[in-house]
């Protein structure tokens, strides 16, 4: 039986969809595939959609019936076993939910991310200082205070973690539009939470990969205040433009075009609307001397 993961890597899910491609090439129904392994239809349905890691004998036996040359079925192994290597942040497993270890392996291989945030700044460009007060505030369940304490400084240290993606070579594009509200409700017990948080956004701000866009309270409604939600593309065929959703005890994955294209559309009409990169500079600038 194939191990299962709490999360798929983006390699996995990239394979899933090879070997699902490389099947319907060589005709084969699910249930055709599965008596190859000896197993039932739904193994093959969850290798094929990542629910399990890739199980290397299952692999080499189907791509042997798919008519794969050697060659190319031994570049395909190489990369299932270092797909099925656990990504950097299963260390941090203790407090990281399954739903959302797939967003960190997706936003680590993603060449664009557009992010819409009407609440708080974006993880990617959180101070330590601001996520505390952020992770604090939205504590809840049962434990000592001690347990909270070290749980928060768990999820702070995964968060400063991952920010590394937006410095490292072949950083992605990431384009934030954050609603005027994220600065308008003060978080953590001082004004040099928010001071520190500014100067973060502004050094971001120069960065060649990071466009900051703030949608203002005078420019009106706008058609993002449903929700949040994140934008991913990716340089790899294989995998489609995806969107995450974010709700208290979860999130959804979206890669149907339909809904993706919706979310774009909408992503691109807030983009019109909101403040300019060069004006939104401006106006942290002068939230800054406000405090």
């Amino acid at each position: 039986m194939s191990e299962p993961r709490s999360a798929p890597t983006v390699g996995q899910v990239v394979l899933g969809r090879r070997l699902q491609d490389l099947r319907e090439r060589a005709g084969l129904k699910r249930e055709e595939a599965a008596k190859i392994l000896r197993v039932a239809p739904a193994t093959v349905r969850r290798m094929e959609t990542a629910e399990v890691a890739l199980k290397i004998p299952y692999v080499q036996l189907l791509l042997k019936e798919y008519g794969v040359t050697d060659s190319e079925a031994e570049a395909f192994i190489a990369l299932a076993e270092e797909a099925n290597l656990p990504g950097w942040w299963q260390r941090f497993h203790d407090v990281l939910p399954g739903w959302f270890s797939m967003y960190v392996s997706l936003e680590g291989a993603a060449s664009l991310i557009r992010e819409y945030e009407p609440q708080f700044v974006p993880g990617l460009l959180q101070t330590e200082g601001y996520a505390r007060a952020i992770l604090r505030s939205g504590a809840v369940g049962g434990g000592s205070d001690a347990e909270k304490d070290e749980e928060t400084e768990r999820h702070v240290a995964l968060r400063m973690e991952r920010q590394s993606l937006l410095t490292r070579e072949g950083a992605p594009k990431f384009w934030v539009i954050m609603d005027e509200t994220v600065f308008r409700r003060p978080v953590g017990d001082g004004p040099e939470v928010m001071r520190d948080q500014l100067e973060r956004l502004l050094e971001a701000a120069e960065l060649p990969n990071v466009t900051l866009q703030i949608a203002e309270f005078a420019s009106g409604h706008h058609p993002g205040t449903y929700g949040p939600f994140v934008l991913f593309r990716f340089a790899m065929p294989e995998l489609p433009d995806m969107v995450y959703s974010e709700y208290l005890t979860g999130a959804v994955y979206l890669d149907a075009r339909p809904e993706v294209a919706s979310h774009l559309e909408v992503m691109d009409r807030m983009a019109a609307q909101a403040a300019t990169a060069q004006r939104t500079k401006e106006i942290l600038r002068d939230l800054r001397k406000e405090l």
